[in-house]
């Protein structure tokens, strides 16, 4: 059991940061798209969504202090998304943002 305990582990150069904020975001078809985002780093994030997209959808993902994003959805499972985001957020941009998350702010 140990063995197979091991067997998965998540590799990921730079670690995510908890987040509990609701934001809003457009589709590759355009429509809105409500996502509560659970974890974020510089590089991507993680959301629940009502309903599964496609994986290598393109998002596009209103967030304060950084604005509109571009996303590419890497995974999609079970009303949870995984993406990355198409160009790195700043690391002064990103602790700002981090700090306005964690604050709700809209």
């Amino acid at each position: 059991m140990a063995a197979a305990a091991l067997a998965y582990t998540e590799k990921r150069d730079i670690p995510r940061d908890e987040v509990d904020y609701r934001a809003r975001a457009y589709g590759g078809d355009a429509q809105p798209l409500g996502l509560q985002v659970v974890n974020m780093s510089a590089q991507g994030l993680m959301a629940r969504v009502v309903g599964d997209r496609p994986v290598g959808e393109r998002l596009k993902i209103n967030l304060p202090v950084v604005g509109v994003i571009t996303a590419e959805v890497r995974w999609s499972l079970g009303g949870r998304i995984g993406c990355e985001l198409d160009r790195p957020i700043a690391m002064a941009d990103y602790y700002e943002l981090l700090a306005a998350l964690l604050k709700g702010a809209r």
